[in-house]
Protein backbone atom coordinates (compact mmCIF):
# COMPACT_ATOMS: atom_id res chain seq x y z
CA UNK A 1 0.00 0.00 0.00
CA UNK A 2 1.04 3.29 -0.83
CA UNK A 3 0.79 6.65 1.52
CA UNK A 4 1.20 9.57 -0.47
CA UNK A 5 3.40 11.81 2.47
CA UNK A 6 3.07 16.16 1.58
CA UNK A 7 5.66 17.58 2.99
CA UNK A 8 4.89 20.95 3.19
CA UNK A 9 7.56 23.93 4.18
CA UNK A 10 9.17 26.78 3.21
CA UNK A 11 13.09 25.59 3.97
CA UNK A 12 14.39 23.29 0.91
CA UNK A 13 16.64 21.77 3.26
CA UNK A 14 14.07 20.72 5.45
CA UNK A 15 11.84 19.53 2.76
CA UNK A 16 14.60 17.42 1.31
CA UNK A 17 15.81 15.52 4.43
CA UNK A 18 12.46 14.28 5.04
CA UNK A 19 12.13 12.82 1.38
CA UNK A 20 15.16 11.20 1.59
CA UNK A 21 14.21 9.84 5.52
CA UNK A 22 11.43 7.96 4.16
CA UNK A 23 12.21 7.22 0.37
CA UNK A 24 12.46 3.45 0.28
CA UNK A 25 11.56 2.74 3.59
CA UNK A 26 8.61 -0.29 4.01
CA UNK A 27 6.60 -0.31 7.21
CA UNK A 28 4.37 -2.96 8.82
CA UNK A 29 1.99 -2.60 11.66
CA UNK A 30 -0.30 -4.92 13.68
CA UNK A 31 -3.91 -4.88 12.35
CA UNK A 32 -2.52 -3.94 8.77
CA UNK A 33 -1.67 -6.73 6.30
CA UNK A 34 -0.46 -4.81 3.70
CA UNK A 35 3.37 -3.33 3.68
CA UNK A 36 3.13 0.37 4.30
CA UNK A 37 5.66 2.15 0.96
CA UNK A 38 6.10 6.13 1.38
CA UNK A 39 5.76 8.50 -1.77
CA UNK A 40 6.83 11.89 -0.77
CA UNK A 41 4.91 15.51 -2.69
CA UNK A 42 7.22 18.49 -1.80
CA UNK A 43 5.39 22.04 -1.52
CA UNK A 44 7.41 25.09 -0.76
CA UNK A 45 4.54 26.94 0.30
CA UNK A 46 0.39 27.22 1.13
CA UNK A 47 -0.74 27.64 -2.43
CA UNK A 48 1.67 24.92 -3.53
CA UNK A 49 -0.10 22.65 -0.71
CA UNK A 50 -3.42 23.47 -1.66
CA UNK A 51 -2.79 22.81 -5.29
CA UNK A 52 -1.66 19.18 -4.26
CA UNK A 53 -4.26 18.69 -1.88
CA UNK A 54 -6.57 19.97 -4.90
CA UNK A 55 -5.33 17.01 -6.60
CA UNK A 56 -5.85 14.62 -4.26
CA UNK A 57 -2.35 14.40 -3.22
CA UNK A 58 -1.13 13.94 0.81
CA UNK A 59 -2.69 10.98 2.36
CA UNK A 60 -0.08 12.68 5.48
CA UNK A 61 0.60 16.25 5.60
CA UNK A 62 3.47 17.48 7.58
CA UNK A 63 2.72 21.16 7.35
CA UNK A 64 4.54 23.64 8.44
CA UNK A 65 2.76 26.34 11.02
CA UNK A 66 4.68 29.49 9.62
CA UNK A 67 4.64 29.66 5.45
CA UNK A 68 4.81 32.16 3.16
CA UNK A 69 1.15 33.32 1.99
CA UNK A 70 -1.42 31.16 3.40
CA UNK A 71 -0.28 30.07 7.00
CA UNK A 72 -0.28 26.17 8.22
CA UNK A 73 -3.81 27.54 10.36
CA UNK A 74 -5.63 28.50 7.27
CA UNK A 75 -4.49 25.41 5.72
CA UNK A 76 -6.16 23.45 8.39
CA UNK A 77 -9.56 25.34 7.63
CA UNK A 78 -9.34 25.09 4.35
CA UNK A 79 -8.85 20.86 4.59
CA UNK A 80 -11.84 21.58 6.65
CA UNK A 81 -13.78 22.55 3.97
CA UNK A 82 -12.27 20.16 1.76
CA UNK A 83 -13.52 17.58 3.90
CA UNK A 84 -9.85 16.17 3.25
CA UNK A 85 -10.22 13.08 4.71
CA UNK A 86 -5.69 12.23 5.13
CA UNK A 87 -3.59 13.47 8.24
CA UNK A 88 -1.92 16.66 9.53
CA UNK A 89 0.88 16.87 11.61
CA UNK A 90 2.14 20.09 12.43
CA UNK A 91 5.75 21.29 12.15
CA UNK A 92 6.30 24.12 14.60
CA UNK A 93 8.91 26.39 15.98
CA UNK A 94 6.24 27.90 17.76
CA UNK A 95 5.07 25.21 19.68
CA UNK A 96 2.60 27.04 22.12
CA UNK A 97 -0.01 25.71 24.33
CA UNK A 98 -2.45 28.12 22.44
CA UNK A 99 -1.28 26.89 19.03
CA UNK A 100 -1.47 23.17 19.61
CA UNK A 101 -5.36 23.92 20.63
CA UNK A 102 -5.84 25.93 17.68
CA UNK A 103 -4.41 23.70 15.55
CA UNK A 104 -6.08 20.55 17.24
CA UNK A 105 -9.60 21.89 16.81
CA UNK A 106 -9.05 22.57 13.46
CA UNK A 107 -8.27 18.97 13.16
CA UNK A 108 -4.49 18.02 13.39
CA UNK A 109 -3.42 14.74 14.61
CA UNK A 110 -0.18 15.57 16.02
CA UNK A 111 2.57 17.97 16.73
CA UNK A 112 6.35 18.15 15.73
CA UNK A 113 7.85 20.69 17.30
CA UNK A 114 11.08 22.31 15.93
CA UNK A 115 14.01 21.28 15.92
CA UNK A 116 13.65 17.57 15.63
CA UNK A 117 14.95 14.05 14.75
CA UNK A 118 14.86 12.73 11.70
CA UNK A 119 13.99 9.85 14.45
CA UNK A 120 11.24 11.59 16.02
CA UNK A 121 9.94 12.88 12.56
CA UNK A 122 9.48 8.63 11.02
CA UNK A 123 8.32 8.24 14.85
CA UNK A 124 5.46 10.65 14.22
CA UNK A 125 5.36 9.95 10.90
CA UNK A 126 4.61 6.06 11.71
CA UNK A 127 1.70 6.79 14.60
CA UNK A 128 -0.14 9.07 12.04
CA UNK A 129 0.38 6.49 8.83
CA UNK A 130 -0.93 3.46 11.41
CA UNK A 131 -3.76 5.78 12.48
CA UNK A 132 -5.03 7.06 8.84
CA UNK A 133 -4.43 3.24 7.62
CA UNK A 134 -7.04 1.70 10.65
CA UNK A 135 -9.15 4.47 10.56
CA UNK A 136 -10.17 3.97 6.70
CA UNK A 137 -10.44 0.29 7.09
CA UNK A 138 -12.65 0.95 9.57
CA UNK A 139 -14.52 3.10 7.57
CA UNK A 140 -15.05 0.86 4.42
CA UNK A 141 -15.69 -1.60 6.20
CA UNK A 142 -18.12 0.46 7.92
CA UNK A 143 -19.79 1.10 4.56
CA UNK A 144 -19.62 -2.53 3.46
CA UNK A 145 -21.41 -3.74 6.07
CA UNK A 146 -24.25 -1.06 5.16
CA UNK A 147 -24.60 -2.10 1.67
CA UNK A 148 -24.86 -5.66 2.67
CA UNK A 149 -27.64 -4.98 5.48
CA UNK A 150 -29.16 -2.90 2.23
CA UNK A 151 -29.15 -6.02 0.40
CA UNK A 152 -30.08 -8.64 2.31
CA UNK A 153 -33.10 -6.00 3.62
CA UNK A 154 -34.14 -5.89 0.01
CA UNK A 155 -33.93 -9.53 -0.71
CA UNK A 156 -35.79 -10.21 2.08
CA UNK A 157 -38.45 -7.80 1.48
CA UNK A 158 -38.58 -9.53 -1.97
CA UNK A 159 -38.57 -13.30 -0.69
CA UNK A 160 -42.23 -11.85 1.60
CA UNK A 161 -43.86 -9.85 -0.95
CA UNK A 162 -44.80 -12.72 -2.85
CA UNK A 163 -46.52 -14.41 -0.17
CA UNK A 164 -47.81 -11.48 1.42
CA UNK A 165 -49.37 -10.84 -1.90
CA UNK A 166 -50.41 -14.31 -2.47
CA UNK A 167 -52.55 -14.83 1.17
CA UNK A 168 -54.18 -11.25 0.53
CA UNK A 169 -55.26 -12.00 -2.44
CA UNK A 170 -57.35 -15.31 -0.66
CA UNK A 171 -58.33 -13.66 1.61
CA UNK A 172 -59.90 -10.95 -1.11
CA UNK A 173 -61.59 -14.14 -2.91
CA UNK A 174 -62.76 -15.33 0.79
CA UNK A 175 -64.05 -11.53 1.32
CA UNK A 176 -65.98 -10.76 -1.75
CA UNK A 177 -67.13 -14.57 -1.40
CA UNK A 178 -66.01 -14.81 -5.26
CA UNK A 179 -65.99 -19.15 -4.78
CA UNK A 180 -69.65 -19.05 -3.51
CA UNK A 181 -71.43 -18.79 0.17
CA UNK A 182 -70.23 -22.12 1.45
CA UNK A 183 -67.19 -22.46 3.64
CA UNK A 184 -66.45 -25.85 1.76
CA UNK A 185 -66.19 -24.16 -1.47
CA UNK A 186 -62.88 -22.08 0.10
CA UNK A 187 -61.10 -24.97 1.08
CA UNK A 188 -58.40 -24.87 -1.51
CA UNK A 189 -57.86 -21.08 -1.07
CA UNK A 190 -57.66 -21.83 2.91
CA UNK A 191 -54.88 -24.76 2.10
CA UNK A 192 -53.11 -22.25 -0.07
CA UNK A 193 -52.91 -19.56 2.05
CA UNK A 194 -51.86 -22.05 4.92
CA UNK A 195 -48.97 -22.99 2.86
CA UNK A 196 -47.97 -19.64 2.31
CA UNK A 197 -48.00 -18.81 5.78
CA UNK A 198 -45.60 -22.29 6.81
CA UNK A 199 -43.28 -20.69 3.91
CA UNK A 200 -42.95 -17.27 5.44
CA UNK A 201 -43.02 -18.77 9.17
CA UNK A 202 -39.99 -20.94 7.82
CA UNK A 203 -38.18 -18.01 6.28
CA UNK A 204 -38.38 -16.32 9.20
CA UNK A 205 -36.94 -19.44 11.58
CA UNK A 206 -34.04 -19.51 9.43
CA UNK A 207 -33.21 -15.59 8.73
CA UNK A 208 -32.97 -15.95 12.85
CA UNK A 209 -31.14 -18.68 13.38
CA UNK A 210 -28.76 -17.59 10.88
CA UNK A 211 -28.26 -13.93 12.55
CA UNK A 212 -27.56 -16.32 15.65
CA UNK A 213 -25.12 -18.40 14.08
CA UNK A 214 -23.31 -14.92 12.57
CA UNK A 215 -23.41 -12.64 15.65
CA UNK A 216 -21.98 -15.73 17.74
CA UNK A 217 -24.92 -15.22 20.10
CA UNK A 218 -26.11 -18.85 19.63
CA UNK A 219 -25.99 -20.78 22.72
CA UNK A 220 -24.29 -24.34 22.35
CA UNK A 221 -25.19 -27.59 24.32
CA UNK A 222 -21.95 -29.79 23.23
CA UNK A 223 -22.36 -33.46 24.50
CA UNK A 224 -22.51 -36.66 23.65
CA UNK A 225 -24.97 -37.41 20.73
CA UNK A 226 -26.37 -40.67 19.44
CA UNK A 227 -26.66 -40.57 15.40
CA UNK A 228 -28.36 -43.29 15.01
CA UNK A 229 -31.16 -41.67 17.14
CA UNK A 230 -31.20 -38.26 15.76
CA UNK A 231 -30.37 -39.39 12.16
CA UNK A 232 -34.05 -41.76 12.85
CA UNK A 233 -35.56 -38.86 13.74
CA UNK A 234 -34.69 -36.56 11.42
CA UNK A 235 -35.50 -39.21 8.91
CA UNK A 236 -39.40 -39.85 10.06
CA UNK A 237 -40.17 -36.31 9.76
CA UNK A 238 -39.41 -36.54 6.13
CA UNK A 239 -41.12 -40.25 5.66
CA UNK A 240 -44.44 -38.97 5.36
CA UNK A 241 -43.87 -36.39 2.50
CA UNK A 242 -41.31 -38.66 0.63
CA UNK A 243 -44.32 -41.81 0.73
CA UNK A 244 -46.46 -39.40 -1.00
CA UNK A 245 -44.76 -39.46 -4.29
CA UNK A 246 -43.58 -42.72 -3.99
CA UNK A 247 -40.21 -41.98 -2.69
CA UNK A 248 -37.87 -44.58 -1.52
CA UNK A 249 -36.16 -43.67 1.58
CA UNK A 250 -32.73 -45.85 3.19
CA UNK A 251 -31.08 -44.96 5.67
CA UNK A 252 -27.63 -46.26 6.67
CA UNK A 253 -25.51 -45.62 10.43
CA UNK A 254 -22.85 -47.10 11.80
CA UNK A 255 -24.04 -49.03 14.79
CA UNK A 256 -23.09 -47.01 18.07
CA UNK A 257 -21.80 -44.46 16.00
CA UNK A 258 -21.49 -41.06 18.65
CA UNK A 259 -20.08 -37.59 18.52
CA UNK A 260 -19.75 -34.32 20.28
CA UNK A 261 -22.24 -32.02 19.49
CA UNK A 262 -24.64 -29.80 19.63
CA UNK A 263 -28.46 -31.70 18.93
CA UNK A 264 -29.94 -28.71 17.31
CA UNK A 265 -27.08 -28.48 15.01
CA UNK A 266 -27.11 -32.28 13.97
CA UNK A 267 -30.86 -32.10 13.42
CA UNK A 268 -30.66 -29.14 11.15
CA UNK A 269 -27.88 -30.73 9.08
CA UNK A 270 -29.56 -33.82 8.25
CA UNK A 271 -33.07 -32.45 7.99
CA UNK A 272 -31.74 -29.75 5.39
CA UNK A 273 -30.20 -32.50 3.82
CA UNK A 274 -33.08 -34.95 3.72
CA UNK A 275 -36.08 -32.39 2.83
CA UNK A 276 -33.66 -31.31 0.10
CA UNK A 277 -33.39 -34.44 -1.08
CA UNK A 278 -36.80 -35.68 -0.85
CA UNK A 279 -37.73 -31.91 -2.08
CA UNK A 280 -35.86 -31.44 -5.52
CA UNK A 281 -36.26 -35.63 -6.13
CA UNK A 282 -38.43 -36.77 -8.87
CA UNK A 283 -41.67 -39.16 -8.03
CA UNK A 284 -40.99 -42.89 -7.23
CA UNK A 285 -37.31 -42.12 -6.67
CA UNK A 286 -34.87 -42.80 -4.27
CA UNK A 287 -32.81 -40.65 -1.08
CA UNK A 288 -29.87 -43.15 0.39
CA UNK A 289 -28.46 -41.32 3.54
CA UNK A 290 -25.31 -43.33 5.01
CA UNK A 291 -23.45 -42.14 8.04
CA UNK A 292 -20.31 -43.50 9.26
CA UNK A 293 -17.14 -42.07 10.70
CA UNK A 294 -13.09 -42.81 9.83
CA UNK A 295 -10.24 -41.00 11.32
CA UNK A 296 -11.91 -39.22 13.91
CA UNK A 297 -14.20 -37.57 11.13
CA UNK A 298 -17.93 -38.30 10.41
CA UNK A 299 -18.76 -38.54 7.11
CA UNK A 300 -22.07 -38.10 5.87
CA UNK A 301 -23.52 -39.27 2.25
CA UNK A 302 -26.40 -38.27 1.02
CA UNK A 303 -27.62 -38.74 -2.82
CA UNK A 304 -30.75 -38.62 -4.34
CA UNK A 305 -32.38 -39.24 -7.88
CA UNK A 306 -33.74 -35.86 -8.36
CA UNK A 307 -33.80 -33.64 -10.91
CA UNK A 308 -29.86 -32.43 -10.80
CA UNK A 309 -27.78 -29.24 -10.89
CA UNK A 310 -25.41 -27.52 -13.51
CA UNK A 311 -21.93 -26.87 -12.82
CA UNK A 312 -22.78 -23.13 -12.10
CA UNK A 313 -26.09 -23.85 -10.22
CA UNK A 314 -23.72 -26.28 -7.68
CA UNK A 315 -21.15 -22.89 -7.87
CA UNK A 316 -23.90 -20.74 -6.34
CA UNK A 317 -25.79 -23.05 -3.81
CA UNK A 318 -24.43 -21.93 -0.19
CA UNK A 319 -25.39 -17.96 -0.56
CA UNK A 320 -27.76 -16.63 1.04
CA UNK A 321 -31.15 -16.47 -0.42
CA UNK A 322 -30.03 -18.71 -3.14
CA UNK A 323 -32.99 -20.85 -4.93
CA UNK A 324 -31.87 -22.87 -8.21
CA UNK A 325 -34.79 -21.58 -10.69
CA UNK A 326 -35.98 -23.10 -13.69
CA UNK A 327 -38.48 -25.10 -14.97
CA UNK A 328 -38.73 -28.05 -12.94
CA UNK A 329 -38.45 -26.33 -9.98
CA UNK A 330 -40.59 -22.93 -10.17
CA UNK A 331 -43.17 -24.95 -8.02
CA UNK A 332 -41.16 -25.74 -5.03
CA UNK A 333 -41.01 -23.39 -2.14
CA UNK A 334 -38.42 -22.39 0.20
CA UNK A 335 -36.55 -19.71 2.41
CA UNK A 336 -33.01 -20.08 -0.07
CA UNK A 337 -31.24 -20.14 3.76
CA UNK A 338 -31.14 -24.07 4.27
CA UNK A 339 -27.63 -24.73 2.68
CA UNK A 340 -26.04 -21.48 4.03
CA UNK A 341 -27.12 -22.67 7.77
CA UNK A 342 -25.87 -25.99 7.25
CA UNK A 343 -22.48 -24.74 5.89
CA UNK A 344 -21.95 -22.67 8.68
CA UNK A 345 -22.99 -25.18 11.28
CA UNK A 346 -20.27 -27.21 9.06
CA UNK A 347 -17.45 -24.93 9.92
CA UNK A 348 -18.27 -25.03 14.02
CA UNK A 349 -17.28 -28.76 13.80
CA UNK A 350 -13.84 -28.44 11.64
CA UNK A 351 -15.98 -29.50 8.80
CA UNK A 352 -16.63 -29.63 4.96
CA UNK A 353 -19.06 -30.08 2.44
CA UNK A 354 -18.80 -30.81 -1.25
CA UNK A 355 -21.87 -31.50 -3.68
CA UNK A 356 -21.91 -33.49 -7.08
CA UNK A 357 -24.67 -33.43 -9.69
CA UNK A 358 -25.88 -34.97 -12.45
CA UNK A 359 -28.51 -32.55 -14.28
CA UNK A 360 -31.66 -34.67 -14.46
CA UNK A 361 -29.98 -37.79 -12.97
CA UNK A 362 -29.02 -37.22 -9.02
CA UNK A 363 -27.30 -35.25 -6.98
CA UNK A 364 -24.77 -36.19 -4.00
CA UNK A 365 -23.73 -34.35 -0.83
CA UNK A 366 -20.94 -35.26 1.68
CA UNK A 367 -20.45 -33.56 4.96
CA UNK A 368 -17.28 -34.21 7.12
CA UNK A 369 -17.36 -33.35 10.59
CA UNK A 370 -15.00 -33.69 13.13
CA UNK A 371 -15.79 -36.39 15.76
CA UNK A 372 -15.04 -34.67 18.75
CA UNK A 373 -13.72 -36.75 22.01
CA UNK A 374 -16.53 -38.36 23.04
CA UNK A 375 -16.69 -38.33 27.41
Amino acid sequence: MTVRVLVVDDEAGIRTAIKRAIENVRERFDGIDEEIIYETVLAEDGDACLKHLSDGLGDIVLLDYKLPGVDGLEILRRLGQMKHDGVVVMMTAYASLETAIDATKLGAYDFLAKPFTLDEMRYSLRKATQHLVLRRQAEQLAAEKKQVRFQFISVLAHELKSPLGAVEGYLRIIKDQVAGDTIEAYSDVVDRSLVRLEGMRKLIFDLLELTRLESGQKERDLRQIDLNEIVAYCAESVQTQAAERGIHLSVKVADGLKMFGDRTELEIIFNNLLTNAVKYNRDSGSVTLKVGAKAGKISITCADTGIGMKPEEVDRLFGEFVRIKNEKTKHITGSGLGLSILKKIVSLYDGSISVKSIPAEKTTFTVKLTQGDVP
